[in-house]
């Protein structure tokens, strides 16, 4: 699966961070007052070695923060919070759903912040693969929003079965050849359209069951986060959480995907 944007963004927070530490920025400043007034304190000394040492402090860190998990995870946490905004979900069933699963991933990072060392940097892993756990959520709530504003399909559901039934009667009346090829072919357009409809009505119906079963699923992964103690064999546990919700993540990118094919279809009908 392709790297999400929000961890793409984070991971670019992380290095804005990096190089305006002041650790960094002192960094910096030496490696260039050095570079400028302390030409030779030693014989062998060349004036490219401190730019050398100063690239070495720095690349030092860089590493240090990228690779520090509540560094990862803050900068993980604030890029989520920016990049998914609520209110943009009109359905306020699916908004509400989509709160509630933001409102466990807030308490699982709590619940991670209270372990140390390898369980710490597991639980912190596994909130951190929520965040596109939800992520893939909110698409699908903006798929379900995109449904059930459009007027053209919401008229098309109405109007289609009607048009395929007049279309049929005038078949059956209709003599001339030319005109009953004509007929034929338009009520087999119809109802190619008529199956798109149902295809997308079908599919928006899936997506919202999927919603709540992921939901569901979100609530449970948080109740198994909560038992976790502190031993060594939790930590193979905390290891099938996290498959578990990598296996759940590919299921709802696989709904969307749907989704957007079954919607596609129906906007070449129209």
């Amino acid at each position: 699966m392709a790297q999400n944007p929000v961890r793409r963004r984070a991971v670019g927070a992380l290095l804005t961070g990096a190089l305006t530490r002041w650790e960094s920025l002192l960094t910096i400043a030496l490696t260039g007052a050095l570079f400028l007034f302390f030409k030779d304190p030693f014989p062998w000394w060349q004036d490219w070695f401190w730019l050398v040492g100063g690239l070495i402090a720095e690349g030092a860190l860089i590493v240090s923060t990228i690779t520090d998990p509540d560094a990862a995870t803050a900068a993980l946490a604030r890029e989520f919070e920016t990049r998914y905004d609520l209110s943009k979900i009109k359905s306020s069933v699916s908004r509400t759903r989509v709160q509630r699963a933001v409102e466990y991933r807030k308490n699982m990072l709590a619940l991670a912040q209270q372990h140390d060392g390898a369980m710490r940097s597991q639980l912190q892993q596994t909130s951190n693969d929520i965040n596109d756990w939800i992520g893939h959520m909110y698409d699908l709530a903006l798929h379900i929003d995109a449904f059930e504003s459009n007027e053209l399909v919401e008229r098309d559901r109405r109007a289609v079965p009607q048009q395929i039934e007049k279309a049929r009667i005038r078949l059956s009346r209709e003599d001339d050849p030319q005109i009953r090829t004509d007929l034929e072919g338009q009520i087999a357009l119809l109802e190619r359209q008529a199956e798109a409809l149902n295809a997308t009505t079908n599919s928006i119906k899936r997506a919202e069951i999927q919603l709540d079963n992921t939901l569901s699923s979100v609530a449970t992964i948080y109740a198994q986060m909560s038992q976790l103690g502190t031993k060594e064999v939790d930590s193979s546990r905390a290891q099938r959480l996290r498959l578990e919700i990598q296996d759940e993540i590919a299921s709802l990118q696989d709904t969307i995907v749907a989704l957007d094919e079954v919607q596609g279809q129906q906007l070449r009908l129209q």
